[in-house]
């Protein structure tokens, strides 16, 4: 007889992958947050130049509050930096604002992953709301039972997931690119600001995984269902 909870277990990987990317993130981001510029640049500073130099004058470099609350936002065409990386002076506040910035440089440049995600997101704010309603109907009916509506959603969310790896990888090569071009960050403080990106970046491929393990249960679910 099939039971509906017997892929439980693939949720785990996900669960531990997670957790160790965001102590990976947290830890390095502190790190290098005690760590100061060399030049003696803020994160809004660095932002800023890079900004200016690409010709993105009309882009804000605006505060938000928060901690690693940091992001690009390609509606209103304006950069939002926590309030440690826009005043901080160090190089992790330089190298998270410089990755935001890179957002704003693919932005620019047109760049087909952006516009795809950003295309995906109105639908995914509605699949993941559902996800929530699906986990918990599924807890009380059996996962079987909505196997295929959770095909669909969290098809959705891992397709998302799976753009954005190739987005964020792109905007932290275009920051460090343009952090060394500049001379905004010193050879020595390379290292670090490599650190704390592959840190970040990290986070997203853990909920890229999360999201896939999470549709390989549904569809194994759905087939056992099939079977039955």
């Amino acid at each position: 007889m099939f039971t509906p909870n017997a892929y439980w277990w693939l949720i785990i990987p996900g669960l531990l992958l997670g957790l160790y990317a965001q102590f990976k993130v947290t830890s390095t981001y502190r790190r290098y947050m005690r760590e100061p510029s060399s030049r003696g640049l803020t994160g809004a500073q660095a932002a800023r130049t890079i900004l200016d130099r690409a010709g993105l004058t009309n882009v804000p470099v605006e505060e938000v509050p928060g901690e690693l609350t940091d992001h690009y936002d390609p509606v209103q065409r304006k950069l939002c930096l926590s309030t440690g990386n826009f005043h901080g002076a160090t190089v992790a506040a330089i190298g998270v604002s410089a990755h935001e910035a890179g957002h704003a440089l693919q932005h620019q440049a047109s760049y087909a992953f952006l516009k795809v995600r950003m295309a995906l997101v109105p639908v995914t704010q509605i699949a993941s709301n559902a996800a929530i309603w699906i986990s918990m109907a599924g807890f009380f009916l059996g996962f079987a039972k909505i196997a295929w509506l959770g095909i669909i959603v969290f098809g959705v969310v891992t397709l998302f997931q799976t753009i954005t790896l190739p987005v964020e990888f792109d905007a932290s090569r275009r920051a460090k690119e343009q952090l060394f071009r500049l001379g905004l960050v010193t050879s020595a403080e390379q290292a670090g600001v490599s650190r704390v990106l592959s840190a970040a970046a990290l986070t997203y491929v853990a909920a890229m995984v999360s999201s896939l393990l999470t549709l390989l249960q549904f569809v194994l679910l759905a087939r056992g269902d099939d079977r039955e």
